[in-house]
């Protein structure tokens, strides 16, 4: 593949994530996001930087114009991926993309009700050179969706149960996306990635009690209560619903499996839970 990659939520956890590691293999990319200017304080003054707002179709067609390659995920406030993901995905291939690497979510192939799945089937059903990569649950989620809970209750709130969660951290994941780009032998495939271990969310209270120096229990939550605890926080109903369905499901062992896949690819061991919250201690300090 010629040209540059356009990579989608360049300022989120993953987009983020790839950007860098797409520069540490010398691959050209231009970062996209709604504010380029907001782009390029995130990732730097010299990055490539695109306006694109999935809410509004009009900044498609610049966005992918004389890209070869797009790195694409799903903003979680996107709900109606028909009119949006699907739709860029059309304009990508129109403008000549050749390669699509999709991060999609584990299990989106056999969920349905997932919005996910609706882009799978558009991307296969589309044709041209697609990498669907399907990771579980992203160790990241502590420092984004549970760290206002760790930081100022030194608490894990989520209803699931007693179950355990293969975290995958987004810095491997970001890395294969990278890889996808290099390696023909990636396209066309779809890949189930895990964490090395299924650790309980006890066992994660355990961690970050000893990397912080002070308890942090698990508590875990009801559906009602952990629904009222997202609308709190000011999530549409739509990601409330998603959120909550999602951590339910790791009550009955949906996020348990561990993948080898991740390892193979990466030719090293997955970075664990406690690599993570080593790295990012200061997160829930303060």
């Amino acid at each position: 593949m010629t040209g540059p990659v356009l990579v989608t939520g360049a300022t989120g956890n993953v987009g983020r994530e790839v950007a860098l590691a797409l520069r540490a293999r010398g691959v050209p990319f231009v970062a996209a996001g709604t504010d380029p200017a907001r782009v390029r304080r995130a990732l730097g003054d010299d990055v490539a930087a695109v306006a694109l707002d999935f809410r509004r179709p009009e900044t498609y067609d610049g966005a992918v114009r004389g890209m070869r390659g797009l790195f694409l995920l799903r903003p979680p406030p996107i709900a109606n991926v028909r009119e949006t993901l699907n739709v860029l995905v059309d304009r990508a291939r129109a403008a000549g993309v050749e390669h699509i690497v999709f991060l999609s979510v584990a299990g989106a192939d056999r969920q349905r009700w997932v919005p996910h799945h609706k882009v799978e089937r558009h991307l296969l059903d589309r044709g041209g050179a697609a990498t669907i990569l399907r990771p579980g649950f992203f160790a990241q989620n502590l420092g984004d969706a549970y760290r206002e809970d760790i930081r100022g209750r030194s608490e894990l709130y989520v209803p699931a149960g007693t179950g355990r969660v293969a975290f995958i951290d987004v810095r491997d994941i970001a890395e294969v996306a990278a890889q996808a780009f290099g390696d023909p032998a990636r396209r066309g495939q779809q890949y189930t990635l895990t964490g090395p271990a299924a650790v309980s969310f006890t066992d994660v209270a355990a961690v970050l009690t000893a990397a912080l120096g002070r308890p942090c229990r698990y508590r875990a939550a009801s559906i009602p209560g952990y629904a009222a605890h997202l609308r709190r926080r000011g999530l549409p109903w739509g990601q409330v619903a998603i959120q909550t369905l999602l951590h339910v499901g790791l009550r009955v062992g949906h996020g348990a499996a561990v993948d080898p896949t991740l390892a193979r690819l990466l030719g090293r061991r997955p970075r664990g839970i406690e690599d993570y919250v080593r790295d990012h201690v200061a997160l829930w300090q303060g």
